[in-house]
């Protein structure tokens, strides 16, 4: 109910489309014919359009300046790109915003202030489909108030390495699970008639040297992993663009990859969007647009301009076929169609309710918290606990951001100023949103007192003399910044340490953007993985803390104890020599996070899946069976404790002769609520795909005949997990999971 009020406020705050086209099209403009499907418009539109007009379409330029270079004077200030319209034709100018977590803004004295969801990981977390979907819609519904009718948003780059900058942004390390969660985030956000973007495409999973690396990887591998993450993505959302990478695949520019771009995107996918580069990420003229890209995004970050006059010189030289620039600026067309991008235009000034949007970004922060470690029943905290010690993470004032092109600038301004960097990936934001006063709110008649946390020594003395003391650590990591290791920084291992050594109630609450290492972990009886909350995150910290909210975050990624658990324990590439070439082996293939683990035994710090809660649950009657060409799996789950609460049953597989990558993956799962002694029937429908291996040469996913394992469990542990044997046939399906 509270998710389908939330969407409600978030449609009333659309501003009026005074602008829509519901009167017929004039008959010599049939393009504007809205009773037409978009594949007919977008033709008839490329038709009427001229030369010069279909060049334009696919040189996009950056909405900043940039250097030397000065933005178009169309471009919304400080934004990420523009594209000027066909006036003559009644099509509209392409406005483009970064990112993935709301309305960003580039650097520059005119930053929008809006509302930032909680990071990618933390809404995967969630395991919630509708909370995806929500907060899609909401910052959907900004980026139109605020004039744009494109949204770069739709991460799902998987979590190969624990250090990777921008891993925040993505959505964890298991196809399916990210796959799904950013297809409905995508979704949401073209509800508001505006064009989103599934990025990176592809194997773009690190930050150090990313303008350089080649990844390298078996092609099968990669359809079982990263590609089926963005293959899911795309069903679930039917997104308009794709974005493609920095970095080579297999030794070829992503922008300019005729494997991904063509091949498997647009023929094996049936994909009909466009596919615009990363800023900076164009290469080439007549390779780039031959072997699939359709817009080069923001020129002023690449060598030259690829695909503006070099690429007119190119189509009338016959480089550059006329039919192949036709199909570039029809696929332009047919998103902008397809997604009322027309019919539905877009003006700067549209009302925000920040306060409905706050809510939304709250829910999410609070369904995404993990609860890692709860001994003794340290959480939730009592309403009358007499003193808390608050130690740490500018815990005072707000709770931190990612950084980056994500970056969403906090209304009512910066909570703490003067961080560095101070420039990009920068600056540092912490959103006004005090932990410290939502702890206040929840416990008014507790005596508080803050450290900063620089001196362990002397938080260690405020420690003592509290009842609980509450440990806010931080991580900041961006784009362009992995980080250095999976230690905690700024010696804050140690300031916990000294911390829960003077008092045993120390619970440690975590804001990062990536797994991290907890040496300390030992020492600690409670943690509280948080990741970076959004603008809201203060009051869901204090919610969750406190029992207002009963925490049902499971873990979208694997923490590992340590670097030497990963498939390379060292980063590849210089940092101090950023345009060093290299190669990146991700000889894992498909065998990634806790497949990993499974395939070489080891034991992580917490498994993926892993989340805990104030109350239990149980689970019971499962069973499977073959219906319509599809696996069925139904069980019960009971909420057996004392307190309302959300669960999140995972059905695993595993193939007792077949051979697989790994010993077993993800089959699905559900987020049940339930109130203490209810009990509800869950029924979960297996993605084929999980079930076969695919077959490079003959592109289909063929599913072995035999015996398959279904393992009911509350991680990817398995511990004390429910299990049923299943008899499959063999089965061979298409590229696209449609049985032959």
């Amino acid at each position: 109910m509270r998710i389908r009020i939330m969407i409600a406020a978030i449609a009333a705050c659309l501003p009026l489309l005074t602008h829509a086209a519901d009167a017929p099209a004039p008959a010599q403009k049939p393009w504007l014919d809205s009773s037409l499907n978009p594949d007919q418009r977008a033709k008839l539109a490329v038709q009427a359009m001229t030369q010069e007009e279909k060049l334009s379409w696919v040189f996009a330029w950056f909405g900043n300046d940039f250097g030397p270079k000065k933005k178009t004077p169309a471009a919304l200030a400080q934004s990420a790109g523009y594209i000027p319209g066909t006036a003559r034709l009644g099509i509209p100018a392409l406005f483009e915003t970064d990112a993935g977590l709301g309305v960003a803004s580039q650097a520059g004295p005119q930053v929008r202030e809006r509302t930032q969801l909680p990071s990618g990981l933390a809404t995967a977390s969630t395991w919630d489909t509708k909370l995806a979907y929500a907060g899609g819609a909401m910052i959907g519904a900004e980026a139109r108030a605020s004039g744009f009718n494109v949204m770069l948003a739709g991460g799902v780059n998987l979590l190969r390495d624990a250090r990777n900058g921008r891993n925040f942004e993505y959505a964890g390390e298991d196809p399916l699970l990210a796959g799904t969660m950013v297809g409905q985030t995508v979704k949401g956000i073209e509800s508001n008639h505006i064009v989103s973007t599934v990025k990176h495409y592809a194997m773009n999973d690190q930050e150090t040297g990313r303008f350089v690396v080649d990844s390298r990887i078996d092609k099968a591998a990669m359809r079982m992993s990263d590609l089926l993450a963005m293959q899911l993505a795309l069903e679930g959302s039917d997104a308009g663009s794709v974005m493609c990478s920095y970095n080579r695949v297999n030794g070829v520019y992503a922008c300019e990859n005729d494997y991904l771009l063509n091949e498997v995107l647009k023929k094996d996918w049936g994909f009909k969007g466009f596919v615009m580069s990363d800023w900076g990420a164009t290469h080439s003229t007549e390779m780039a647009a031959n072997n699939g890209l359709d817009q080069e995004s923001g020129h002023e970050f690449d060598k030259m301009d690829y695909f503006g006059p070099a690429l007119a010189e190119a189509v009338k030289a016959g480089r550059v076929p006329q039919a192949r620039l036709d199909d570039m600026v029809t696929r332009i067309m047919y998103a902008m169609f397809a997604k009322g991008v027309v019919e539905h235009p877009v003006r700067e000034g549209g009302a925000i309710d920040f306060a409905a949007h706050g809510a939304v970004s709250r829910q999410d922060a609070e369904d995404g918290m993990v609860l890692l470690k709860n001994d003794r029943n340290v959480l939730p905290l009592a309403k009358t606990v007499r003193t808390i010690a608050i130690i740490g993470g500018h815990a005072d004032v707000g709770v931190l951001s990612g950084g980056g092109s994500s970056q969403v600038y906090p209304v009512g301004g910066m909570a703490v100023k003067g961080l560095e960097p101070k420039i990009w990936p920068g600056p540092v934001v912490y959103h006004p949103s005090s932990p410290l006063r939502a702890i206040q709110a929840q416990a008014p008649n507790a005596k508080i007192v803050f450290d900063d946390g620089t001196d362990p020594a002397r938080a260690a003395r405020v420690a003592k003399s509290a009842d609980v003391a509450l440990v806010f650590a931080t991580q900041w990591v961006g784009e362009a910044n992995d980080a250095v290791s999976l230690a905690l920084p700024d010696k804050q291992d140690a300031l916990i340490d000294a911390v829960a050594a003077a008092n045993n109630s120390t619970v440690v609450v975590l804001e990062n953007g990536s797994p991290v290492a907890m040496p300390w972990l030992n020492k600690t009886p409670a943690v509280l993985e948080a990741w970076y909350p959004g603008t809201s995150g203060g009051e869901a910290i204090a919610r969750v803390l406190f029992g207002a909210v009963n925490p049902s975050g499971h873990l979208p990624a694997t923490f590992p104890a340590s670097e030497q658990q990963l498939p390379r324990p060292k980063l590849d590439g210089d940092r101090k020599n950023e345009e060093k070439a290299f190669a990146v082996d991700y000889s894992e293939g498909a065998a990634i996070g806790y497949k990993w683990f499974d395939l070489k035994g080891l034991k992580p710090l917490f498994p993926f899946g892993h989340g805990m809660s104030y109350t239990t649950f149980s689970y019971a009657g499962l069973g499977a069976k073959v219906q319509d060409g599809k696996l069925h799996v139904r069980f019960k789950v009971t909420n057996t404790g004392k307190l309302a609460g959300k669960a999140v049953p995972q059905v695993y597989v595993s193939p007792l002769a077949a051979k697989w990558e790994a010993p077993k993956r993800l089959a699905g799962w559900d987020k049940v609520a339930l109130q203490p002694g209810e009990s509800k029937e869950v029924e979960v429908t297996v993605e084929p795909r999980v079930l076969g291996m695919f077959d490079e040469s003959a592109k289909t996913w063929n599913i072995a005949k035999g015996q398959y394992k279904l393992m009911l469990a509350k991680d990817a542990a398995g511990v004390d997990a429910a299990s049923v044997t299943v008899d499959l046939p063999a089965q061979v399906l298409d590229v696209r999971g449609r049985a032959r």
